[in-house]
């Protein structure tokens, strides 16, 4: 029965619906994306879940399409006026990430081995990419026993990443609730509004107002990313990002396009169910051989962004509750990031204006920060590190 696409595709998005359950009663202490995929882990471990459920689902295959448009959309989401404060966002998620990898590098040799430090420490800053070279490398030097470790950095290490960040964002939410109370709030992105406004009094022309039309505008745009990511040494994630940021302000994009295209929530569900299937490879056997040293490395790293994340707070003069989460999306990345934001102004803001005032000091940093450290600065520790080897 559970070979069925619909019932297959429905069993998985049960997890998805518990997970934003838990969140919504939690008010955001339990991260729905944690739920759904400790969930999925559990129930195939004990063979609730057929072994090929994801396959027989076929959404997963929906979501891997529908990445590029997700972080077009995410580019409309942030004007070109805002992008000006997010240097000190790039500079606290890689402090996060560097404070990590010298943690990781000092102590795990002492404890295990040089290349079993080399195989943790890049996937721990940032994930997939990371782990593809880490992995490579690793078989081409006759390695390949230690690549099972990157794997599972990268299956568990939401696991303590989303958490600690969410506890964070909400003590810096609450913050904000509190000067906006006390009047005493400026927003980081007070000129957003204005450069994002619509003239209503303006007639839209029926292609700007049909919705599929846009919808295919903004496919059209992440195929061109994806496109210039296949010719140049640029991930096409930064691409497409690029392509929805410069594409907002020169009006080719609405802001916020997918959710004008009604198309938001089933892009983001396509693409959960996609972080979810990173769980399936996992079995018990090799949690247990390998939990010494996935354990070690996953609390000195997630250890070691978090001190890195206060410290470059610090330095760059902003609230630690808003830095240390922005460093930690190394553990996670999109859309964790992205999901995490959504549901602390959800349970945070009193009514709609105030949860999109969370919404917009949050999201911003935290996009930039995830960028940075899962496309960038991961790929680049990897690379780096594996030729030491």
């Amino acid at each position: 029965m559970l070979s069925n696409p619909v019932i297959a595709t429905t069993c998985i998005f049960a997890l998805i619906a518990l997970g934003e359950w838990l969140s919504i009663v939690s008010k955001a202490r339990i991260p729905m994306l944690l739920t759904a995929m400790l969930g999925f882990l559990v129930l195939g471990w004990t063979g609730v879940f057929p072994k090929d459920i994801l396959e027989s689902a076929q959404f997963p295959a929906l979501g891997a399409i529908l990445i590029g448009p997700a972080i077009l959309h995410m580019g409309t989401m942030i004007p070109f006026s805002l992008l000006k404060s997010q240097i000190k966002a790039v500079v606290i998620s890689l402090g996060g990430v560097l404070f990590s990898g010298i943690l990781i590098l000092i102590i795990v040799p002492l404890v295990f081995d040089y290349p079993t430090a080399v195989a943790g420490i890049g996937p721990i800053s940032g994930g997939i990419i990371a782990l593809i070279v880490t992995s490579d490398k690793l078989t081409e030097i006759g390695l390949s026993s230690l690549v099972i470790i990157p794997a599972l950095i990268v299956a568990f290490q939401g696991v303590l990443g989303m958490p600690l960040a969410m506890s964070f964002m909400r003590k810096y939410a609450v913050k904000i609730q509190k000067q906006m109370d006390a009047g005493t709030f400026i927003p980081m992105n007070q000129d957003t509004e204005q450069e994002v406004q619509v003239d209503t009094t303006k007639k839209v022309s029926p292609i700007k107002s049909s919705t599929t039309l846009q919808l295919f505008f903004v496919f059209l745009g992440a195929a061109i990313g994806v496109g210039l990511g296949t010719v140049t040494p640029i991930h096409y994630s930064l691409w497409c990002l690029a392509i929805g940021i410069v594409g907002l302000k020169l009006g080719l994009f609405p802001a916020r396009a997918l959710e004008k295209s009604n198309s938001f929530t089933i892009t983001m569900i396509g693409i959960v169910f996609v972080v979810i299937g990173t769980m399936s490879g996992v079995t018990p056997a090799q949690v247990l051989s390998n939990l010494p040293s996935i354990l070690l490395i996953l609390i000195l790293g997630t250890t070691g962004i978090t001190i890195g994340g206060f410290l470059t707070s610090k330095l760059v003069k902003w609230d630690p509750y808003k830095g240390m989460p922005v460093a930690l999306t190394a553990l996670f990345g999109f859309p964790g990031d992205y999901i995490l934001c959504e549901e602390v102004s959800r349970s945070i803001g009193r009514d709609e204006k105030e949860a999109k005032i969370i919404m917009d000091e949050l999201l911003a940093p935290m996009l930039i920060g995830g960028f940075t450290t899962v496309t960038i600065a991961s790929v680049l520790i990897a690379g780096i590190l594996v030729q030491t080897l």
